[in-house]
């Protein structure tokens, strides 16, 4: 079950990586557009909120990291946390699809971790 939770933490951090690219430095490319669902008006008009938005992804990412690299479950699980909050409040105001990218695979990750214990 160790090798399971590890696996799904690693996965979110890479997740949250991925968000960070698409957020801080493909935003205005079709690929961020077609992801987020944005104009190139729009896209150009917000480009520094959502690189500052792709920074707090990278945060989520270096402490789920942080959390594999110590062995610690409570680090792991706090930043686990963490993205559950950000996805339950992006589908609350932004996108409801956030709630299965999102706040799914962080429950399912720390129920992983929590059974690993």
């Amino acid at each position: 079950m160790n090798l399971i939770a590890a696996i799904l933490v690693g996965l979110i951090a890479l997740l949250h990586v991925y968000i960070l690219v698409l957020e801080m430095f493909l935003w205005t490319t079709p690929r961020a557009m077609k992801a987020f669902g944005t104009t190139p008006e729009f896209a150009a008009q917000t480009r520094a909120l959502a690189a500052n938005q792709g920074l707090y992804n990278g945060f989520l990412a270096a402490g789920l990291i942080w959390g594999l690299i110590t062995g610690s479950a409570a680090i792991q699980l706090f930043f686990l946390a963490c993205v559950g909050v950000a996805g339950l409040y992006g589908a609350a105001t932004a996108n409801r699809r956030i709630l299965f990218i999102q706040t799914v695979p962080a429950v399912l990750a720390a129920l992983a971790v929590l059974l690993a214990r």
